[in-house]
């Protein structure tokens, strides 16, 4: 059991490894498999104790039915604390007329779980539920005990993540803040997670709406806006969306950058990070900022700010005591990096990159 514990703990840590924690469960719960969702009304992510699992879940989270389910509204409705029996929520008779058993867990063999429901910080709720086949019936009180010794340790490495992943979202708006650039973190399910200050001031643009949810006053960006969340994971995609972002009196530029590196975690996926700067500044972009948001080696950041400095590939070439063709080489991975054809276009993002008072950087 210590061993299953530190486990639970390493998954704080390394979404990827909630898999085996639910096989686990599922060993100790007498059962035939499991799953874990976070979920706001909706499912926003998902695990499952096995591939074969995965397969039999699929259409059922990504059509919405589990969580459009009495038996799912009913577990967060009970409140319990810890792992409970569907004996505590149904009636024999509510069992045997309610859809979620009489369309879909019978056939399948299945009909009894052990599940349990946890309030994370985001707002959302987790569920984690472990299906025994329906000629064991509902799990003894004994096996029930067995689960709630690990109950209070799952509590806490979901609290844990989720609060994790918070705080990195709000490090990284921050950081951009020093830089005088007005940003924001969104979720996959369009949930504003952090916000620096710049940003929140800049009401003219912005709409704050419940649950954190945001939205741009300009109907045509805010289209945009959420096409590149909805596209945000996808490889196929650019890695930046610029676009204009206009009001009565001015216009700003919206740059969307993707995060992909989160795109497995369980607990909380920050899909992109929004960033609104001015349509002109006086000066070209730091090389630093460059590659910090791009991912470019330090010659690829020089180059690029070179073009965003109207210099031309010989001219840079020469600065460089550099080949025409080398430089020409990091124009191409710049291009390749920030998701563009055209240098005119990157010309375009760098130039919105500026903060506010930088200095220019060789």
């Amino acid at each position: 059991m210590s061993r299953l514990v530190d486990r639970i703990y390493e998954c704080a840590f390394v979404p990827d490894l909630w898999p085996e924690i639910l096989a686990e469960l599922v060993h100790l719960g007498g059962a035939l498999s499991g799953w874990l969702c976070i979920s706001n009304g909706n499912v926003l992510r998902w695990a499952a104790s096995s591939e074969e699992a995965r397969a039999d879940l699929r259409p059922l989270m990504d059509s919405g039915w589990i969580p459009r389910s009495e038996r799912f509204n009913r577990l967060l409705r009970a409140k319990q604390t810890g792992f409970i029996p569907d004996s505590i929520l149904y009636t024999p008779e509510e069992m045997r007329n309610d859809p979620a058993y009489r369309d879909m867990l019978h056939p399948r063999g299945m009909g009894w779980a052990s599940a349990t429901a946890i309030a994370l910080p985001t707002g959302d709720d987790m569920v984690i539920a472990l299906e025994r086949a329906y000629d064991q019936g509902s799990a003894s009180s004994a096996v029930l005990a067995t689960l709630n010794e690990v109950h209070s340790h799952l509590a806490r490495a979901s609290f844990v993540a989720a609060r994790m992943q918070l705080e990195r979202a709000r490090a990284a708006t921050q950081a951009l803040a020093l830089l005088g650039i007005p940003a924001l973190v969104l979720a996959d399910s369009g949930k504003a997670l952090a916000a620096n200050q710049l940003i929140e001031a800049l009401s003219g643009f912005i709409l704050w709406r419940t649950k954190d949810r945001i939205a741009l006053k300009d109907a045509r960006a805010d289209a945009l806006l959420h096409a590149a969340i909805a596209t945000a994971d996808q490889d196929d995609t650019p890695n930046v969306r610029s676009f204009p972002v206009r009001n009565a009196d001015s216009a700003m530029i919206a740059h969307v950058v993707p995060i992909r590196g989160s795109a497995r975690d369980i607990f909380l996926r920050c899909a992109a990070l929004l960033m609104l700067t001015p349509v002109t500044r006086p000066e070209a972009p730091s090389v630093e900022l460059i590659r910090s948001l791009f991912d470019l080696t330090p010659a690829e950041a020089r180059v690029a700010r070179g073009l965003a400095a109207g210099q031309t590939v010989k001219g840079m070439a020469a600065e460089s005591g550099t080949s025409t063709n080398t430089v020409r080489t990091h124009v191409n991975a710049v291009l390749a990096k920030t998701g563009y054809s055209r240098q005119s276009d990157v010309v375009a993002l760098l130039n919105g990159l500026r903060p506010p008072g930088s200095a220019n950087d060789a």
